[in-house]
């Protein structure tokens, strides 16, 4: 595998994020490859100060006299030294702030989403060799650091909390609606891609919201970067170029989505307008 890239170069950014896409491994170097995502919002940045930032993370969380403990001591470890001595926290006060979703920024502003404060954590626990995963979590990113059959959850955008069921489900009902419970698959771990999709998938929202297609569009070709197979991406790219007025590109990404997509009304809605695409081009 390539190093990770140690200046914005776009070209040299894609391809390591190309090639982390092509791997089809669980587990990736989820700090680094979220630099690399950061970077094409924040084109000529010196990435290497950066790198050295993860290092040091990893280095003093390594330094900590809680890392030899059990599992609540290296989570309080961890949270002393990404929150406390580096000054890490959640932005609650501009929380739609684009910036909390690039790393770069959060690294420059100490403060950002929780799934960008759970990067930082995921990163500086596995340098140890520690076992840390994020979680499928609705509405709130949350981390999980295990030890064979132990298992604790930590909120790192709330202090680095370790949660209980009582303290989820405070979370699940403030983030998707009072009615809403805990279930299984809430504490499902899921892919290090997950999880950087998710971190882009922050930003194009807030894009869209603010009614940005263009830079929108650049996420989700991130995104595809990481996830080449995932049909979703496809048809909102097609959508997004549709929309921006570039056809041809439309119908190209409109023909990878059509042939990745499971059969159903979808489907046959994006081959009807990838068939209208053609004759336009035609």
């Amino acid at each position: 595998m390539n190093e990770p890239p140690a200046t914005s170069d776009p070209e040299t950014c894609a391809r390591f994020l190309r090639e982390l896409g092509a791997s089809g491994a669980q587990i990736l170097p989820i700090g680094e490859a979220a630099l690399a995502l950061a970077s094409f919002e924040r084109p000529g940045v010196d990435l290497a100060r950066y790198h050295d930032h993860l290092r040091l993370l990893a280095r003093d969380v390594g330094r900590h006299p809680g890392a030899a403990g059990d599992l609540a001591a290296r989570a309080r470890a961890l949270s002393e030294i990404v929150l406390l001595k580096y000054g890490y926290s959640g932005d609650e006060l501009t929380y739609d702030d684009l910036q909390n979703a690039n790393l770069i920024r959060v690294i420059d502003r100490r403060k950002g989403l929780p799934v960008a404060l759970g990067i930082l954590y995921i990163h500086a626990a596995r340098a140890q060799g520690w076992e840390m995963a994020g979680l499928a979590f609705p509405g709130h990113f949350v981390v999980r650091l295990s030890d064979g059959a132990e298992r604790v959850i930590v909120d790192p955008f709330h202090d680095g909390h370790i949660c209980g069921a009582a303290e989820l489900r405070g979370l699940l009902k403030a983030a998707t609606g009072r009615d809403s419970e805990l279930m299984p698959e809430h504490y499902t771990a899921v892919s290090d891609r997950d999880v950087l999709l998710r971190l882009q998938n922050n930003l194009k929202a807030r894009l869209l919201q603010v009614q940005n297609p263009g830079r929108a569009l650049t996420v989700v070709e991130t995104m595809l970067m990481l996830a080449p197979d995932l049909a979703e991406l496809w048809h909102e790219a097609g959508m997004l170029h549709r929309h921006l007025g570039s056809m041809r590109a439309a119908a190209t990404a409109l023909e990878q989505y059509v042939v990745r997509a499971p059969d159903g009304m979808p489907r046959h809605q994006a081959a009807a307008i990838l068939q209208q695409l053609r004759t336009q081009l035609n």
